[in-house]
């Protein structure tokens, strides 16, 4: 099985790209998507026609946020949000329920410009943890998405430059830490402890991309003991068609 997660800063914006032809060339069995930044209705492609089956959680605010799923076969269940009105305005998570594991969609907040925005990001993560480890007394856990930061020093290009800055702070890096303390894997870093220059986002600013002066934001997390599972992790950094390119996994 074939898992493809993406942010594509648009859906409607990416469709006019490379999205239909990396969708067929790539052929996942799920993938989902962050940063949609529509409804799904006012997204033209006919999806379900092509045999996908697909599931959405828009933001309350036009033009903003917003994930997606299509899957090849239905899920047992999905659910948007988290369950806490607080978080759940900004369309920020799809969970999709299968046999033997759940899969979760993630658009983690950004902290913005001067960690304007850290303390509600600080909550988010929180409160989202606690929902993952809700979901895995029932059953193993994937999640995926863009979380918005970079973990380690090895996760950006330039960590002295970005020391204080939104997705390199003390405080969200706390939080992936977090994540890794309550029993979850990055899956990435577990075939690929110290492979350095591996990014997922880079700015549209100064070349960064051609430079390959990026950040690791795009993750694949899996419960702890389910990694043994998980076939093969890998950034797919020659995709373009978005700022961030995207991240795969393949389950044996």
């Amino acid at each position: 099985m074939k898992i493809v997660s993406w942010n594509v800063n648009g859906i409607r914006a990416v469709l006019r790209k490379n999205f239909l032809e990396f969708l067929a060339g790539e052929n996942p069995d799920i993938l989902l998507l962050q940063e949609v930044k529509a409804e799904r209705d006012q997204v033209d492609h006919d999806f379900e026609s092509e045999g996908w089956h697909v599931y959405w959680n828009h933001a309350e605010k036009k033009g903003y946020s917003g994930v997606a799923a299509l899957s090849k076969t239905p899920a047992v269940s999905s659910r948007r949000g988290i369950g806490i009105e607080e978080h759940d305005q900004e369309g920020r998570v799809l969970t999709l329920e299968y046999d033997n594991f759940y899969v979760v969609n993630v658009y983690t907040p950004n902290s913005q410009n001067e960690l304007r925005r850290l303390h509600y990001r600080v909550g988010w993560n929180a409160a989202f943890l606690d929902y993952l480890k809700g979901l895995e007394k029932t059953k193993p856990v994937i999640f995926a998405g863009d979380l918005n930061v970079a973990h380690r020093e090895i996760d950006l290009a330039r960590p002295k430059q970005n020391r204080k800055n939104a997705g390199f702070s003390d405080e969200e890096r706390a939080g992936f830490d977090d994540i890794l303390s309550a029993g979850f894997v990055d899956t990435f870093r577990h075939f690929y402890p110290d492979e350095e220059d591996a990014y997922s986002w880079w700015s549209y600013r100064g070349g960064a991309r051609a430079k390959n002066v990026g950040w690791r934001l795009d993750y694949f997390c899996v419960t702890g003991d389910f990694v043994e599972n998980v076939k093969s992790s890998e950034i797919l950094s020659d995709v373009i068609g978005s700022d961030h390119c995207p991240v795969r996994i393949e389950l044996a």
